[in-house]
């Protein structure tokens, strides 16, 4: 949740505690818990294990994000944590840093963030970190009057830091425990920047002199948090898309060059890194399975050339039946629709599936029948097991039964020769030694005896 600039402790604590009245109304909550800031915080629902509800858990985040934004003077937008352990608490992390100030890398952060709006991507507009409107005052004095009234520059420092600042000085002890001592004057007295202008200095002679006397507020507004990353100034957009992580990024990697100018990275955090930098893993890790495979085949074999017609004609089958259950999936999440119960999306699960089944395409029932149990898996982690086992047994399936067909041929159009002369040594393996293939001579001496001639 983020609260206003200037709300204090008290309001963001009214504004959690309406949160945690609205997940305490939910029958399947167990606990929650709360970490509350002046400006900011967060919190947690944790629902009931899986033995005793049976609502899923998605399906509470747009009945939980309708009542929270029903909270006036906050903004408060729930997520679910990702799978996979990740930085932050978005799933769409996208950062903008450059040598610029951060006044002017924001000016094009909120430009993208309307696009990212206009999309319909987004289940809320997307967050932006740095927010230039914290109020800020500054006590500044009048080094004229301070020198008059000879006031002592460090004895008034540290009679505002021991009315203001809060840090224990020392510690004594009643009744055998140890407390500390923090000079601080009323919180009453102290609530607005105006207040401080009563509070009174030390002066010369132990005399006391109103810091009104000597100083002014100047007020003006910074940013409550300046980022950095990868040593240059940045600013981060995050948000929830109901779409693809990759799809979202996409399209805010997309305007962000239409937008920026010269000199501006792009960068991630959390899943979305994770995703940019290890998710174009996959395809080298499929080519050196489909290598491996193929050198296994051909030491069994003693043939490039047939593990070559087996993979060619039973790996991109697989392939497609395995990608099929990925395709037939809704755009939309929230739209319900048949074929939900048995799609997935190509994710690392579904990714580490593909690679397996490289490996398995030798195998056809034993491994749909081994497998299958996969796709009916229901409750906590469900989802990931699915998708492994949906890519598993479709690929199988619908592979097997088109390489029945599809192999023989690729054999007899690849093989040919080789298939004749298997043929060949086929039958000479059948006739055994009775056979001479060589053409038959008969020689016989001629009844005068002057040579031989053929019978």
């Amino acid at each position: 949740m983020t609260a206003p600039a200037n709300a204090t402790i008290d309001d963001t604590i009214r504004y959690a505690d309406a949160a945690g009245k609205i997940f305490q109304d939910i029958p399947d909550t167990r606990f929650t818990f709360q970490i509350t800031n002046p400006d900011s915080g967060f919190g947690g629902m944790v629902l009931k294990t899986w033995g005793i509800r049976k609502t899923p858990t998605a399906a509470y985040l747009p009945q939980v994000q309708q009542k929270l934004g029903a909270i006036p003077g906050i903004q408060m937008f729930p997520v679910m944590p990702s799978a996979l352990p990740g930085g932050d608490s978005f799933p769409v992390s996208f950062v903008i840093a450059s040598t610029a100030d951060p006044e002017r890398i924001l000016e094009f952060a909120k430009q993208i963030q309307l696009k990212a709006m206009q999309s319909g991507l987004f289940y809320f507009p997307p967050q932006i970190d740095t927010k230039i409107d914290q109020p800020q005052s500054e006590i500044a004095f009048d080094h004229d009057k301070v020198a008059a009234l000879r006031l002592d520059m460090q004895q008034v420092g540290a009679d505002l830091s021991a009315s203001i600042g809060g840090n224990f000085v020392n510690r004594f002890n009643i009744e055998g425990r140890s407390y500390k001592v923090i000079p601080q004057i009323k919180r009453t007295d102290r609530l607005n920047p105006e207040q401080l202008e009563n509070i009174y200095v030390s002066g010369p002679n132990g005399q006391l002199v109103s810091l009104s006397t000597v100083a002014t507020l100047r007020h003006k507004t910074v940013a409550r948090s300046l980022n950095r990353m990868q040593q240059l100034n940045a600013v981060q957009i995050s948000g929830v898309s109901g779409q693809s992580l990759d799809t979202a990024l996409k399209f805010l990697e997309t305007e962000a060059r239409k937008i920026l100018p010269k000199g501006y990275v792009l960068d991630y955090t959390g899943d979305s890194r994770q995703l940019r930098t290890e998710g174009n893993k996959f395809l080298p890790a499929f080519a050196l399975a489909v290598i491996l495979i193929f050198l296994v085949l051909a030491a069994q074999f003693n043939s490039f050339r047939d593990p070559f017609i087996i993979l060619l004609g039973s790996v991109p089958l697989a392939m497609f039946g395995a990608l099929l259950f990925t395709f037939l999936k809704m755009p939309n999440p929230d739209i319900r629709f048949f074929t939900n119960g048995w799609t997935t999306t190509l994710n690392i699960y579904s990714q580490v599936g593909l690679v397996t089944l490289v490996g398995l395409v030798m195998t056809s029932v034993a491994t749909v029948a081994g497998h299958f149990p996969l796709t009916l898996v229901s409750g906590a982690g469900a989802a990931a097991r699915n998708s492994i086992g949906l890519v598993l047994v479709g690929g199988m399936t619908i592979g097997t039964i088109f390489t029945l067909f599809i192999v023989p041929s690729l054999y007899m159009l690849i093989a040919k020769e080789h298939h004749k002369r298997s043929l060949m040594d086929a039958e000479l393996e059948g006739v055994g030694e009775d056979v001479d293939l060589a053409p038959e001579l008969a020689l016989a001496r001629d009844g005068n005896g002057n040579g031989w001639k053929q019978k």
